[in-house]
This record gives structure tokens, C-alpha cells and sequence, in this order.
């Protein structure tokens, strides 16, 4: 018999809307560009700086390992992306996660989530902003 798997992720009620939630650095590098363009068939790199996209799926690395989301999101809805600065290798980058409208669903169990996420580098430069939409567990 397996022993049950409880998440550690934040139900709904547990976000604090304009609370920020901040990941650890991460280190953007030269074969972290190249492994991606190689996936991606993206090949625009240009030596010293990233793909725009990289920075995206980088953030949402960066999400997961936070643990805010681990076994209590449902569904990614709904995504905007803002680029607004090039992103670098060399750059060490975390996340900025910040509740902005919490709200329960008419099924119990659920509701939404919207939040704002910023990619920012050692300067605290933003390279990318995105507002998302999730479905979240809900303990009502």
C-alpha cells in the first residue's frame, strides 16, 4: 500500500492577495540558451543573451520550486507576457509572485486565482511580467 501524497502547495484561502512570494536565484548560462534553442528550434540566440521564451519557462521553474503551487493547482487558465528587458546569461534571476484577486468558484472545491509574476535579475531589473490565471484547490 502506498502512503498518501499530501501537497504542500497553498490552497486558495491561504494566498494573501499582495503578498510576494519570491523564489531563490537561479543562474541564466550560455548552455542553458543553447539547450533551449536546440529543444526549441529556436535558433536566434545571440551569444550572451537568452530568448525571450527561455526567460518565460525559466520563471515557471522558478514557480514550481517555490512549492506554492505543488499538488493544489488544477489548471493554467490564462497568461499575459510582458517582455521588458533582454535577458542576459550570466544573469542570476528569480520570481516575483504576487496575488492580486482571489475568488471561490461555484463548485466547492475550486476558485481562481490571478496573480502577477516578475522575472528580475540581480540589478532588480524586470525582464519579463506576466498576470496569470489558475484554478486552484479550495479547502471550502
Amino acid at each position: 500500500m502506498y502512503a498518501k501524497h499530501e501537497p504542500r502547495g497553498l490552497y486558495l484561502e491561504e494566498y494573501e492577495i499582495g503578498k510576494q512570494y519570491v523564489s531563490e536565484d537561479r543562474i541564466v548560462t550560455e548552455s542553458d540558451a543553447v539547450e533551449f534553442a536546440r529543444l526549441s528550434g529556436d535558433y536566434s540566440y545571440v551569444p550572451g543573451y537568452a530568448p525571450d521564451t527561455l526567460g518565460f519557462i525559466m520563471s515557471t521553474g522558478l514557480t514550481n520550486l517555490l512549492g506554492t503551487a505543488e499538488g493544489t493547482t488544477i489548471a493554467f487558465m490564462e497568461c499575459t507576457i510582458k517582455y521588458l528587458a533582454p535577458l542576459r546569461t550570466g544573469d542570476a534571476v528569480r520570481v516575483i509572485v504576487t496575488p492580486t484577486e482571489i475568488r471561490h468558484s461555484s463548485k466547492p472545491g475550486r476558485g481562481i486565482l490571478k496573480q502577477n509574476l516578475k522575472l528580475v535579475n540581480q540589478d532588480d531589473i524586470v525582464i519579463m511580467e506576466s498576470d496569470q490565471v489558475l484554478m486552484k484547490k479550495a479547502r471550502e
